[in-house]
């Protein structure tokens, strides 16, 4: 059986990584205060971060029994 948490970490580092990319990628639009924060590097980091541990810490193991 393979746990909910591990499929859940790897969609949080598909979106982690879809909002790194998109916004390294993308020009902002004119007129959004706070640019020069990288919100969306922040974010998107922080998503693909902790999708990595959930993925790494829940993975499915196999179980050879003997």
């Amino acid at each position: 059986m393979i746990s909910i948490w591990f499929f859940i970490g790897l969609l949080l580092a598909v979106y982690g990584a879809l909002i790194v990319g998109a916004t390294l990628l993308l020009a902002p639009p004119p007129g959004v205060v706070l640019t020069r924060l990288h919100a969306g590097v922040w974010w998107g980091g922080i998503l693909f971060i902790a999708g990595l541990f959930y993925a790494i810490h829940f993975r499915p193991r196999s179980s050879k029994q003997d």
